[in-house]
């Protein structure tokens, strides 16, 4: 039930909670559920809440639709009303009837701003000299012997209306002035009235108050607590009880809740195009996160013991992939959490010989690609990135404190980020066709108070300030601010709209898809897969999950432009690819060179060093012409420089051969091999020639062919037959630690604060944990 309430508006809620008023009102407080109020200690057991049979409590439903205008408002209200049945927040009853479940008729009073009963109150705060001293006010000396007998006549003056406003008929201005502000709620009054009876500064759940010597100093306080209007509920803290706020309250106005939101006023008409603006970007971010897990994958990264990544490997990898260093850190936070990186342990050192049960130092761990991201990689379309975006519990790239250094990999642990995520793009989606929002702090101010009527939790973010308007309180207007830009960063809003993209995020966080954090809907699903195809067994069942995650899928794949498998080829030895390249081609230009520029169009350099990069992997001369030539746009000859370029470096390339001994370098080239014996950077290597043709070196050699390439050499490896060695490097990759749905919902006791077993080795690697 608490996630069907946290799921409504406030507009529904303030419906709901005008229905459990009217219920209170024709059937009275709940006897025995008003213990559940009040403050909660440790030490102090739970008293049981007297059961509650929702059907004797039915209210009819055309007395509610009565509150609203025939027409449009109506049906607005049958609607809502309809939507609260669906989540089970309405129950289901004879119809024309409504029927509220249990828990809403228990806080049906603090729903309405009423106290509670007298009989509470009076039970819990006195002792039998107070409520006898306030039975002799109301009735004169003598008229209870006992306190059960004063009690009684206290509780039935104050359960009869008419009499109730008979004795305030005659309250003093500043009594009438204090209960003008109390009737309507809420209840409470600072005051000094009371002081406790075993010190005044005793309040524990038993506490038990007298009034104070010469009163509070404040004549209608007084005179309204010594006739039992105002009971003392903690220190200086007194209530008003319900049966005085129901009879003096005006029963004539009928309840009138809002169930649509405030219009936004500060908007702008949007430009021709927009949504295209929120492919590019889509596009754009998948590419440039793609960029970063290639520079991941060439080149690991360890992972600090006190949990995040080092400053410096940050920002290579941000050089590497061409991207800013704050973008980074969000690729790989995204990354992390969509399971396309992942944690692998290095092996252990061996123990020490001659010590038994030594404990060698524990080993590091790298961060590297996981065994999904090749798949994701090859994929047109790079949706898991944006659905780990919406249910992570983080707003990624908020960082609070000023004075601390930000770090990639952070532990996601904030409970408010999802909801105003949530919150954010469903006000975003109800802005006028046309229009998006200012980028102005009235715009953000705006965005912030609807966000929080379409998430009520919001509200204790929120303030008024000196004009009555609502702002922020901890730094939420920061924390709206950094996922709007993310959410733009992602595609899912452009100028201060929702694009398709940003819409279908919002019905995957409507369907429930932040519940299963830390798994990821759709994660597991085939990322090349249309429709409703490879979702996976975790969505067989999950009919809504599985409806979000096909249209968060097709959506991008419209937004997305089609990936180009062609480039185009120029004399200055670059290759020019409009808009995002396919992963095959960006892998072969990848091969012979690397990224200068960006933008709607990708621009690779290609280098001797990098053809040269390329022929120690494997490729041939003539391959690589081959590929080229099939990828050039329309079919156009290579230009001559570059075809030229290839070929001579591939002359050179493996003229020296480094034979996998201890260790030989040979060369047909006689006059090559007495120029590698002369040169003087390559003393380390301590080479002696020992024939015309052959060379030995001390050094390995994996360090005998880097000195050679460092000295401006070409040499390639070969085996003790013969066979040319491939330098190529190793595609590590990492078991991926992301739960299943089913996993993230284990019993208890498989769970490490809310994180399944299958994903702790992963939090406790962020978190520096042991």
């Amino acid at each position: 039930m608490s996630r069907g309430l946290m799921a409504g508006t406030a507009g529904e809620l303030e419906l709901l909670a005008s229905v459990a008023a009217l219920a209170l009102e024709r059937h009275g407080p709940v006897a025995g559920g008003e213990a559940e109020d009040g403050p909660r200690y440790p030490w102090q057991q739970r008293r049981p809440v007297a059961a509650v049979e929702p059907a004797d409590r039915l209210v009819p439903e055309r007395d509610v639709l009565a509150w609203f205008e025939p027409g449009e408002e109506r049906r607005r209200a049958e609607d809502t009303l309809a939507r609260l049945r669906e989540r089970a927040l309405l129950l289901p009853s004879p119809k024309g009837k409504l029927g509220l479940p249990a828990l809403l008729h228990v806080r049906a009073a603090g729903f309405d701003g009423y106290g509670r009963t007298a009989t509470r109150l009076l039970t819990y705060a006195y002792n039998a000299p107070e409520v006898k001293r306030i039975a002799a006010n109301l009735f004169g000396e003598g008229a209870a012997r006992t306190r059960d007998q004063a009690q009684e006549l206290i509780t039935a003056l104050l359960a009869d209306p008419a009499r109730v406003r008979a004795l305030v008929a005659d309250a003093p201005p500043r009594a009438l002035e204090l209960l003008d502000h109390l009737v309507p709620g809420p209840p409470l009054l600072r005051t000094h009235c009371f002081v406790g009876r075993y010190g005044s500064q005793y309040a524990g759940p038993d506490a038990k108050y007298v009034f104070r010597d010469g009163g509070s100093g404040d004549e209608g306080t007084d005179w309204l607590a010594v006739r039992g209007l105002l009971v003392p509920v903690g220190l200086d803290l007194v209530e008003l009880p319900y049966e005085v706020a129901r009879a003096l309250r005006d029963g004539g106005a009928a309840p009138s809740p809002r169930l649509e939101p405030e219009p936004f006023t500060a908007t702008e008409p949007l430009l021709s195009g927009w949504e295209g603006e929120g492919g590019a970007a889509a596009a754009a971010a998948a590419w440039r996160a793609e960029l970063v897990l290639r520079a991941l994958a060439a080149e690991p990264v360890a992972i600090r013991k006190a949990g995040g990544i080092a400053v410096r490997d940050t920002r290579r990898l941000a050089k590497a992939a061409g991207a800013d260093e704050a973008d980074t850190r969000l690729w790989l936070d995204l990354a992390v959490n969509a399971g396309l990186a992942a944690p692998l342990d290095d092996e252990p050192a061996p123990a020490a010989r001659g010590r038994r049960n030594s404990k060698g130092p524990k080993p590091s761990a790298r961060l590297l690609p996981s065994d999904r991201y090749d798949a994701w990689a090859a994929a047109p379309a790079a949706g898991k990135l944006l659905a780990a975006w919406a249910v992570v519990p983080a707003v990624l790239s908020h960082w609070p404190d000023p004075g601390e250094t930000p770090v990639a990999l952070i532990s996601p642990q904030d409970e408010d980020a999802v909801t105003l995520r949530t919150g954010v793009l469903r006000a975003l989606a109800v802005l006028p066709d046309g229009h998006g929002l200012t980028g102005d702090a009235r715009g953000y101010a705006e965005l912030l108070s609807l966000a929080a009527w379409f998430q009520p939790a919001l509200r204790g973010h929120l303030t008024a300030d000196g004009t009555g308007g609502l702002t922020g309180l901890d730094g939420a207007l920061d924390r709206l601010a950094a996922t709007l830009t993310e959410a733009a960063l992602l595609g899912a809003v452009a100028h201060g709209a929702l694009t398709p993209v940003g819409r279908s995020l919002c019905r995957l966080l409507e369907a429930g898809a932040a519940h299963h954090y830390p798994a990821v809907p759709g994660a597991g699903a085939d990322p090349s897969a249309r429709g409703s195809e490879g979702l996976g067994e975790d969505l067989a069942l999950r009919l809504a999950l599985a409806k979000a995650v096909t249209t968060l899928r097709e959506e991008l794949y419209a937004a997305l432009p089609e990936p180009s498998d062609k480039a185009r080829f120029q004399s200055d030895l670059t290759a020019t690819v409009t808009g995002a390249p396919a992963p095959a081609l960006a892998d072969l230009l990848s091969a012979v060179g690397d990224i200068e520029s960006e933008g709607h169009a990708v621009v690779w350099r290609i280098t001797a060093t990098f053809i040269r990069r390329a022929l120690d992997a494997g490729w041939s001369a003539d391959e690589l012409l081959d590929r080229l030539t099939a990828a050039s746009e329309h079919g156009t000859p290579l230009p001559q420089p570059l075809a030229y370029t290839i070929k001579d470096t591939a002359r050179t390339h493996g003229r020296l051969k480094v034979v996998r001994s201890a260790c030989c370098i040979r060369s047909d080239d006689t006059a090559l091999i007495a120029e590698v014996a002369q040169a003087r950077g390559l003393n380390k290597l301590r080479l002696r020639r020992i024939a015309p043709t052959v060379l030995i070196s001390t050094a390995p050699p994996e360090q005998t062919l880097s000195a050679l390439r460092t000295a401006g050499y070409a040499p390639t490896q070969e085996a003790e037959t013969g066979t040319t060695l491939l330098d190529r490097a190793p595609a590590d990759r990492a078991p991926g630690l992301l739960p299943s749905l089913d996993e993230a919902h284990r019993p208890y006791g498989e769970h490490i604060r809310g994180v399944p077993s299958s994903a702790r080795t992963l939090a406790s690697v962020i978190t520096g944990a042991s």
